[in-house]
């Protein structure tokens, strides 16, 4: 891998509040300062796995192969939990093995999953509480100046998988629940795109709480202002939203949330 053209994202839970993520950037200039590093999202809620491995899934894609992601949402570091580093259809992933990595994986077939060991490509000292700085950083910068993945460590059969929750079928409903809640308080719910299919977008009737919404829109501005409104979202997901305005804090919306499908009859 070239150095010149190797990209490293970054996601984290560490906010813009304290100098981590400049840290682990400085880390990471050390030893390949030609590299281009990506902030993807520093704003993960703090410690929320399942928040950060949606957003490295609906990420992922827009990459060209090669890149290294490096995602540190650790509650377990200093602990037992391994450190890993994949390879997976032409992108690599560097952190914790916790389930960050599940939904970018779960389409594909991982190819290759080692166990941070190797020391030597570790910052000396090591702290037990910033393995982000002494460990991601540092491997990822060796990854992309050329280090082969197999020099980090030993290769591993698996690693921690979370699951997808799952979309269930009642009768004339399909039942979710809402997944996560972006900043703009839209909620996005774990049914999919391809749940949907054959279905007729204006025979549907989303139920959340006691809300009730006909039809799926094709964009945010089809409906009234502060009306809630329902549509596949960008990620593919069913998506409550309210037109310039918050659905979550209108709703009291929290994650897991049950959000219900109803395919009307004619």
């Amino acid at each position: 891998m070239n150095a010149r053209t190797a990209i490293i994202t970054l996601t984290t839970d560490f906010g813009y509040s304290d100098p981590f993520v400049g840290i682990m950037k400085g880390a990471i200039l050390c030893i390949a300062p030609d590299l281009q590093i990506i902030d993807l999202n520093h704003g993960i809620p703090a410690q929320d796995i399942r928040a950060a491995a949606l957003n490295l899934a609906a990420s992922v894609d827009y990459f060209p192969q090669g890149t290294i992601h490096v995602a540190v949402v650790d509650p377990g570091v200093g602990s037992e939990r391994r450190p890993i580093l994949i390879h997976s259809a032409g992108h690599y992933f560097v952190g914790p093995d916790n389930g960050l990595f599940s939904f970018a994986l779960r389409d594909n077939q991982s190819t290759l999953i080692v166990h941070l060991s190797n020391e030597a490509y570790f910052l000396q000292p090591r702290s037990r509480t910033f393995h982000g700085r002494d460990i991601f950083a540092p491997v990822a910068a060796h990854l992309a100046r050329g280090v082969p993945a197999t020099e980090f460590g030993s290769p591993s059969k698996d690693c921690v998988s979370l699951r997808w929750p799952v979309v269930k079928r009642a009768g004339e409903f399909i039942v979710g629940e809402v997944l996560y809640i972006d900043r703009f308080g839209n909620l996005f719910t774990n049914i999919q795109e391809r749940d949907l299919t054959g279905l007729a977008r204006e025979r549907i009737r989303i139920h959340f709480k006691e809300i009730k919404i006909q039809g799926l829109s094709q964009n945010y501005v089809e409906r009234d202002k502060h009306t809630y409104i329902a549509l596949v979202n960008s990620w593919g997901l069913v998506e409550i939203a309210r037109y310039n305005d918050n659905a979550a804090s209108h709703s009291g919306a929290k994650i897991g949330d049950e959000v219900r499908v109803e395919l009307l009859t004619l």
